[in-house]
Order: C-alpha cells, then structure tokens, then sequence
C-alpha cells in the first residue's frame, strides 16, 4: 500500500522536473524553421485575459524631438494612403557622385517594418532577437537617437525578415499591429501603454504566412483592423480601448498582407479590405458589409493593398500570376455592387509586394518582371522601363513626391530618381544607398528626408535642393 501511494507523487515529480529542464533549455532548437507559405505561425499568447502588450516595458532615453521640422508621412503610404508626398518642398534632381547624404543610420531587427514620421518622431515597429520581445522604437528625425522604447515579449522567429508593418500615429495616438497579430496604442508624444489586444486570442485570427503585414488604419479617433476569425474587421475607439463595432465573418475570410484603406462612395464612408476569399467594403458607421465579391482572389500571397482610382473605381493588383483588375462600384438602389471593369494578365501588369500609385490620372507601379509601368485607368499601358532598367519583381519600395519617382532596388539598394510623367520613362538621377539586402521596407518622406531601409539597417537621406549643391 506504501508503494502504491508512493507512486503518483514520484511520477509528478519526475513530470514537474522534466518540465523545468525544458524551460531552462533552448526549446526553440528542437522545432524545424518554418517553410513559408506551409503554416501558420501561432500566437504567443501573454497571460489569461491579459494582452501581451500590457506585459510591456517602456524605456526612456536622451533623443530630443525635432519639431522645427515640419513635415509628416503619419502611416503607411501617408496621410492619404496614396503613396504620395504633400509637402511644397522642392526635392533635388540629380545627385553628384557621392549620392545623398546620409544624415543617420540605425541598426534594426530583421525585417521589412517602414517609418512612420509625425512632429520630428519617427516611429519603428522593431523587433529584438536578444529580448524576443516587438519593439516600438521612437527616434529623433534629427539624428535618429532615440527617444524613447516600448517593447513586449513575443517569441518570433526568422522567416524571411521578422518585423513588416508601419505604425499609425496622430497628434494623440500611435498604433501598431505586431507579426503575430499584436496591436498596442501608446500616447504618440510619451510612449506611455494605452490599450492591447491579441488578434488571435481575442478574435481567432490566424496569423498570415511570414508573419503579419496589415499596416492599422487610425480613423476618425478609431483603430481600424481586419483580423479575419470571427470578425472580418473591427473598430477600436483609441481614447478607451473599448470595441465600437465588428464585421460579421459569413464567408471565413482571413487575414491577408494587405492593408485597408478609406473610400467615400454614393454618400458613405467605408473601409475597403482584400481578405483571403476577395474584397469587401464595410461602413465606416456601424461595420456592416455594404458590398463583398471574390471576383479578385489570390491565394499565394494577397499584398499589394486597393487603390482607389476616383469614381467608385478600385484597382487591384497581386503577384503570382495575379495579374491586375478594376472593380468599379455602382449603387443600386440601397445596395451597392462590385463589377469587375477589366482584368490584366501578369505580363501587362501585376505587382508582387508594394502597392500601385495613382498620380495624376495615371497609375504607377513595378510589375512582376522588374519593369517600372505607367498605365492609364482603361489599363492601356502608356510606358514601360524597359529590359535595360529593371527594378527586381517589384519588391523594393516607390513613392511619389514633388513630380518625382523615388523607386528602390530591393535586391542591391539603389535608389532612382524618375519624373512622374504620363510621356514616357525619364530617369533622372541614381546611386547606391543601402549596402545590405532585402531592401524591401516602405519608404516614408517628410521635411526633405527620405528614410529608406534594407534587411538590418535603416537610414536617413537628405534630398533637400541643398543637396544638389552639395555633392556636385
């Protein structure tokens, strides 16, 4: 009897042991790298009813902000989700042959993470391989110290890059959607936690292949977010954390690499998001589905976010053989429907990782096959770059700013300077500015500064007029 009681304590203890020597070991050794495209990386959930955001640690440091800067790119693809640079500031046409000047460089984490830049901060979703931990980091534009860090722990491991997303910052408010679905707000100026949910925890979103790169939406003083899972979108209220509405999920969608944007159509405002089954547009009022239709659909990889082309017109485009379409909406009665107007095969045009511009009545993007495109919105291609100038499969970054294309080679870092013109391909300028790989992150523009980045490394370039006089 003795031996038999014996028994379950000596098990127990043998499991509790055991347990131990596999926390103090490094478990992540025994797991094979993911292959991409093959799962879904899961959650690290923080504790129960807790997110892990809240888990955070906020660190202060001596980076001054520079706000006799004036100039702002506030999220992903600026104010207007456009790609395309507001400020009146000229920007140089040519540089000598040193290139531009570098006024700061930084070392990042692994990944494709953009700036987003407001009131002299510039603001980096980082992550940190020592601490394993997502690292909201905010620099001075000045120089690039850094001002202050707020980071929380999440195991993420390398899978092409960690880090994707740009944050989304107002004069209030910074929000920032981690690679495995964890959104924080933090008080832009002091860094000090707000709210935090966990995508996956909170609304059963399954977390993207390599990792997520939906970029959040801060609209009218409300996070706006596509988890998939039980809600296709949500409305965050970012005084309070408090959930405005949710979109019913009928059809099971899931989270994409794509981020939403604002559309006012037939006297409504709603957003509009390429989910995995295709597109749809939600009021902005009360989240419910005014419009889907899986008449656009990819299943490899859905990246490159809508644009809206004007008249109800969206344009879509994708890689993998995705090609590109037009939808246009109408409005019948009180429904509104989604028609495609033409589709495009790939060799016409599609866009593997970054999103067309629409500049001036024409729209502007690299296709799968390195060529730089300017089509009109009937898809007739007005110009192409050429076999001689090609920017590799469209995976490093374009903006759009006073009249010119800055576009990046993602696979060696040269940046190019272009005219922004319907006539033809007019390259103005070029040099070498990063010297790593994997230059694929967005850009951001403000106050004549250009932040571009490669796989570990961000800097700052001045494309100021000064410039010009400078380096020649």
């Amino acid at each position: 009897m003795v031996l038999i009681k014996i028994i379950p304590w000596t098990v127990t203890a043998c499991a509790i042991l055991a347990f131990a020597v596999w926390l103090r070991s490094d478990s992540s050794q025994l797991l094979s790298l993911r292959v991409p495209g093959t799962d879904r990386p899961a959650s690290e959930p923080g504790l129960p009813g807790v997110p892990t955001p809240k888990l955070g640690t906020l660190t202060k440091s001596d980076g001054v902000p520079a706000e006799h800067l004036v100039g702002s790119w506030p999220r992903f693809r600026n104010a207007h989700i456009d790609g395309i640079g507001v400020e009146e500031l000229p920007l140089t046409t040519e540089w000598g042959s040193e290139g531009p000047q570098v006024l700061w460089a930084i070392e990042v984490g692994e990944g494709h993470a953009g700036a987003a830049v407001l009131n002299g901060r510039v603001y980096l979703l980082d992550y940190d391989r020592q601490k394993q931990a997502d690292a909201l980091r905010c620099l001075s534009l000045t120089d690039g110290k850094e001002i202050w860090q707020y980071s929380y722990p999440v195991k993420v491991k390398r899978n092409h890059g960690m880090s994707r997303t740009v944050p989304t910052v107002t004069d209030k408010y910074v929000v920032t959607l981690g690679p495995k679905c964890h959104v924080m707000c933090l008080d832009a100026k002091t860094g000090e936690f707000r709210w935090g949910l966990d995508l996956v925890n909170d609304f059963g979103a399954t977390v993207p292949p390599w990792y997520a790169s939906q970029c959040p939406l801060i609209d009218n003083g409300r996070a706006i977010l596509a988890p998939g899972g039980r809600a296709l979108m949500i409305a965050v209220d970012c005084e309070t954390g408090k959930i405005v509405w949710e979109t019913p999920n009928p059809r099971g969608w899931s989270m994409t690499h794509s981020s939403i944007i604002p559309l006012d159509f037939a006297g409504r405002r709603m957003y509009v998001y390429c989910a995995s089954g295709g597109v749809a547009g939600v009021s902005a009022e009360d989240g419910s589905i005014l419009w889907d239709t899986d008449a656009w659909k990819i299943n490899v990889a859905c990246v490159a976010t809508p644009v809206d082309v004007g008249n109800g017109r969206i344009f879509l485009s994708g890689g993998y053989e995705a090609g590109a379409m037009m939808l246009q909406l109408k409005q019948d009665g009180e429904r509104i429907t989604a028609k495609p107007l033409f589709r495009l095969a790939p060799k016409t045009f599609g866009s593997e990782q970054h999103t067309p511009i629409f500049y001036r009545g024409n729209i502007y993007g690299v296709r799968p096959d390195g060529q730089m495109v300017c089509l009109d919105t009937s898809g007739k291609v007005l110009w192409e770059s050429g076999t001689g100038a090609r920017f590799p499969k469209g995976y490093g970054p374009w903006l759009i700013a006073g009249g010119k294309i800055f576009v990046m080679n993602g696979d060696d870092g040269t940046l190019s300077i272009l005219e922004a013109t319907a006539d033809g391909f007019h390259p103005l300028s070029q040099a070498k500015v990063l010297q790593g790989h994997d230059c694929w992150g967005p850009m951001a523009m403000a106050a004549g500064r250009l932040i571009v980045r490669d796989l570990t490394t961000m800097i700052c370039l001045d494309v100021s007029p000064g410039q010009d006089k400078e380096t020649k």
